[in-house]
């Protein structure tokens, strides 16, 4: 049914079982758990989330949905904690002395930006992750709209089981 005109129902909440909703909630929780091993190694996180990403998407499609949405939400997170251990290293490296090095400024203007930035992340991620909890939707900014196109819109992916074929003796018995 791949690439069929008509979007598919969205599932109520009561309707989700209560292993899918946990699975859900665990994409957002996967953020935390990689921040907690792996701090300084920023793309720790992305790496995770495209793990659980890629282990859980045809649990089903809520639970797909929502592991979607944060892979594509950590992706500029990530980045942008990395690009600011990479300045951090590099000025470290160098021997550059904060006050005496002209982008001083530049260079902590973009670590308050960072730090705001995952603070934002880590409130709509803690909403994000409570709303699966309980078997409802969470729309990040821009990536809700594509994670939602792409399990419930009207091109939305077949997580219908194919038929395989069955077990056959080798030809000739």
């Amino acid at each position: 049914m791949e690439g069929s005109s008509t979007p598919i129902a969205l599932p109520q909440p009561d309707e989700i079982p209560k292993r899918e909703r946990e699975d859900a909630m665990g994409a957002y929780l996967m953020m935390f758990a990689a921040w907690g091993v792996g701090l300084p190694l920023p793309l720790l996180n992305l790496v995770a989330a495209i793990i659980y990403f890629f282990t859980n998407k045809k649990t089903s499609r809520f639970v797909s949905f929502h592991a979607y949405q944060s892979l594509l939400t950590q992706i500029p997170t990530s980045i942008v904690n990395a690009s600011a251990v990479a300045w951090a290293l590099t000025l470290f490296l160098k021997d550059y002395h904060l006050n005496t090095y002209e982008y001083a400024d530049l260079f902590w203007s973009y670590i308050v930006f960072v730090v705001l930035l995952n603070l934002v992340y880590m409130v709509f991620s803690i909403v994000a992750c409570i709303r699966a909890r309980k078997g409802r939707f969470y729309y990040f900014w821009v990536f809700g709209r594509i994670a939602f196109a792409r399990y419930y819109g009207p091109s939305a992916i077949s997580m219908e089981k194919k038929e395989e074929k069955p077990n056959l003796p080798p030809e000739g018995f």
